[in-house]
């Protein structure tokens, strides 16, 4: 990330331009707050305000969250999801609770560097270190819990990650200049616009999405292929379960056209961050619409697909390893049938659900389940069955590294390593499984058939670099193009 351009940023503040939310935050001097650009609040003097590009670098100089925008209610910085560099990667694992489960030294192992060289990275270019970048995201965490669940203070501050009541206490009042009992207290008035208190065995939010959204598009693509068992789609709500690190969750969404209601039943309440930020990534939510439309509406045959539904989104995956697995599903078959023969798999193979309301049954089968599965659960030809088994032996014996820190380069020649992934199943499991904005499916028919009827036969991912970076969003305009999703094509789209 470059410095900060004070003078840009100030423009921001003075248009209170929502697009930025979650970019930066502006800290005040003379109020010792810091708020997102948007802040409805009078525009302070630019001789007052200092630029942080994180909460936490924010809070490390002293300032507190502003009580009336809560920045830390901003969508997330897109930056995460476009750039693949150690910095970008090691926010992502912060994002899904890695500092919590395994500290900084498992952070730094992850990522494949010292403690001390991934610390000053990140100081260097964010303005503070994974621990205070943890911290802010307890904060938030605890923040929710605290104002959407009836559970224990005791309860909270462990399920945020905390290490103690005290630490818990602190935090609060330091980040929110407030006390957990007077954040608890203002659901007597109203809790903040679109969350609800709640039982402690679930939690309901409200996810921040940046406009425009095509909230319609998004659930429809991964509704339309809900696997039996794992997902259910009505047209209307979403639902999947989660396995999450300290147990089992299911999600229940409904997008709208600025926000996404979420409705999480949790076995582990510590699994709440992790939870949140796995359906933002599914879903696409801290995208840049304007910069990706923006960037494809230039190109004359592209133009008139992006301003039928602007905002789309590229959604990406709860988990790399089932995209994996879906992918190698979904090779030489309709969507259809994709989603037919995973639900088997899934029925053989997968954990079942604690019993709920929620009408699902199983989580996703881990790889150690996949590759110990008899022949009967894979209703498919013996060499996918293979194919599907050496990927998940690979998986849990470290040879394959799939999750959300790992360099994508690296996961694409793992995967082109494996007998019976070939370019296609390596770049959809890049492009959805890892989330990577820029992959554009050379092979695959749906993208071919599209470009015919767009009279432009023959682009490849070079051909296409005028997309760059987003030719992940232009392969979802091009599929979306074709219709129903249900028509057989050579490569599905699991």
């Amino acid at each position: 990330m470059p410095p900060l351009d004070h003078d840009h940023c100030y423009t921001v503040v003075q248009s209170r331009d929502q697009r930025f939310d979650g970019w930066f935050v502006t800290a005040v001097r003379t109020t010792g707050i810091y708020c997102r650009p948007s802040c409805p609040a009078i525009t302070p003097k630019r001789t007052n305000v200092d630029f942080f590009p994180t909460a936490a670098a924010a809070q490390l100089n002293g300032f507190r969250a502003c009580k009336r925008c809560r920045p830390d209610a901003s969508p997330g910085s897109p930056e995460w999801n476009t750039r693949h560099d150690v910095v970008a990667r090691a926010m992502r694992l912060i994002a899904d609770g890695a500092v919590e489960r395994e500290g900084v030294p498992g952070l730094a192992r992850r990522l494949g560097y010292s403690q001390r060289h991934l610390n000053r990275v990140l100081t260097d270019e964010l303005g503070a270190g994974p621990l205070a970048i943890a911290r802010a995201q307890r904060a938030h965490t605890a923040r929710v819990l605290v104002e959407t669940t009836s559970m224990s203070f005791t309860e909270i501050a462990f399920a945020a990650g905390f290490r103690s009541v005290r630490q818990f206490n602190d935090t609060v009042r330091e980040v929110f200049a407030t006390s957990p009992t007077a954040l608890r207290a203002r659901r007597s008035t109203g809790v903040a616009a679109g969350e609800r208190a709640t039982p402690a065995v679930g939690v309901a939010l409200r996810l921040a999405v940046r406009a425009p959204f095509a909230a319609g598009a998004v659930m429809s693509f991964v509704g339309e292929r809900a696997v039996p068992g794992i997902e259910s789609w009505d047209g209307e709500t979403y639902r999947r379960s989660l396995a999450l690190p300290a147990g089992a969750g299911v999600a229940t969404l409904r997008a709208h056209s600025d926000h996404v209601d979420a409705h999480l039943e949790l076995e582990a309440s510590s699994d709440l961050a992790a939870a949140v930020q796995r359906i933002r990534r599914l879903l696409d939510l801290d995208s840049d619409p304007v910069t990706v439309d923006g960037t494809l509406d230039r190109d004359p045959a592209l133009a008139p697909l992006v301003r039928r539904v602007p905002g789309r989104r590229a959604p990406a995956s709860v988990d790399p390893v089932e995209t994996a697995v879906r992918a190698v599903i979904g090779q030489q078959v309709s969507v259809a049938a994709a989603r037919t023969v995973a639900g088997r798999i899934v029925e053989a193979a997968g954990s079942p659900l604690p019993a709920g309301d929620h009408g699902l049954t199983h989580l996703f089968p881990t790889p150690e389940a996949l590759a110990a599965a008899p022949d009967e659960a894979f209703s498919m030809p013996s060499s996918r069955r293979d194919t599907i088994r050496g990927l998940a032996t690979a998986v849990a014996d470290g040879d394959v590294e799939l999750h959300v820190g790992v360099d994508p380069a690296r996961a694409h020649a793992q995967l082109l390593a494996r007998r019976g992934i070939g370019p296609w199943t390596a770049d959809y499991v890049v492009m959805r499984g890892l989330g990577h904005p820029d992959v554009f499916l050379t092979n695959d028919l749906g993208v071919r058939h599209a470009l015919d009827r767009l009279d432009r036969p023959g682009v490849g991912a070079d051909d296409a670099v005028a997309w760059a970076p987003w030719r992940s969003y232009a392969v979802h305009h091009l599929w979306a193009s074709l219709g129903s999703s249900s028509t057989p094509l050579t490569k599905a789209a699991p």
